[in-house]
């Protein structure tokens, strides 16, 4: 991982979009801080597209998507995309599961969570589980006494062998049934509310996070970036971001957002 000087005048004015994971990128020990919140204000004032891409649930990603400066907003893993536009007053839901397989993926993780919570003690149902359309959330250290690594495997070999999908973030394991993960939805959202193909114009937009559920899009993006926590898990993420800036948590993904505003003036 470069330091993100290295990242060029050029090639920063060249981007038009930023994408950003929210928890401990945007988050500082688990607050959105005024100064990174001013930051994404800043971004979007700026005239770039601002998309956060997050494993958060529904119920929240539907606040965010109306309520904060971002122009949509990619939740659960990829399980969606939600779209709100101010001016039509249109909010646009895009599952990529019908209704009826979600509601029969969610008996399977209702039996994937009892099996988890008996085998792995001191692992806990996240707190905002109940938001949650497509994924099942255990809580490894948010809510819980943080557990140790070897504890987090085993949560994610219970989920892989069910044969779900298993992601680790910095604060849960997300686990679900499908093959869809970050990336292959900000590929429908960015072409169908924006008409970008990103497999075309990937070198156009940047992409910040901090953990391994962020690793389809630290492979995707020439120009992808760790916050400096991303360093927690060296040795762990199968793709490195480009560039890891100097602060962590919320202060890194201002520190990118400044970088980036800069480079238009």
């Amino acid at each position: 991982m470069k330091p993100l000087s290295e990242f060029s005048a050029d090639a920063r004015r060249n981007i038009r979009g930023v994408f950003t994971d929210i928890d401990d990128t945007m988050t500082t020990d688990g607050k959105l801080t005024a100064h990174a919140y001013a930051a994404c204000e800043r971004l979007h004032d700026a005239g770039f597209l601002v998309v956060p891409i997050t494993g958060r649930p529904a119920g929240w990603c539907d606040h965010f998507a109306r309520m904060w400066p971002v122009d949509g907003i990619v939740g659960e893993n990829g399980a969606f995309y939600f779209r709100y536009e101010a001016a039509a007053k249109k909010m646009t839901k895009r599952f990529l599961v019908s209704d009826a397989l979600r509601a029969e993926n969610r008996l399977r993780l209702n039996r994937l969570r009892d099996e988890i919570l008996k085998k792995v003690p001191g692992c806990g149902v996240a707190s905002d589980q109940l938001y949650r359309e497509a994924d099942l959330a255990i809580d490894f250290c948010e809510d819980v006494p943080a557990l140790t690594s070897d504890a987090v495997g085993r949560i994610e070999a219970i989920m892989t062998a069910a044969g779900a999908t298993a992601k680790v973030s910095s604060i849960h394991v997300n686990g679900w049934f499908g093959d869809y993960d970050k990336l292959s939805m900000t590929r429908i959202m960015m072409a169908e509310c924006f008409g970008i193909d990103i497999d075309a114009e990937k070198g156009r937009f940047a992409f910040i996070g901090d953990s391994p559920n962020d690793v389809p899009m630290f492979g995707f993006f020439p120009h992808s970036v760790g916050n400096a926590n991303v360093r927690n898990f060296d040795g762990a993420l199968e793709a490195e971001p480009t560039y890891v800036t100097k602060r962590g948590d919320g202060a890194g993904f201002a520190e990118l957002a400044d970088f980036l505003i800069a480079a238009r003036r």
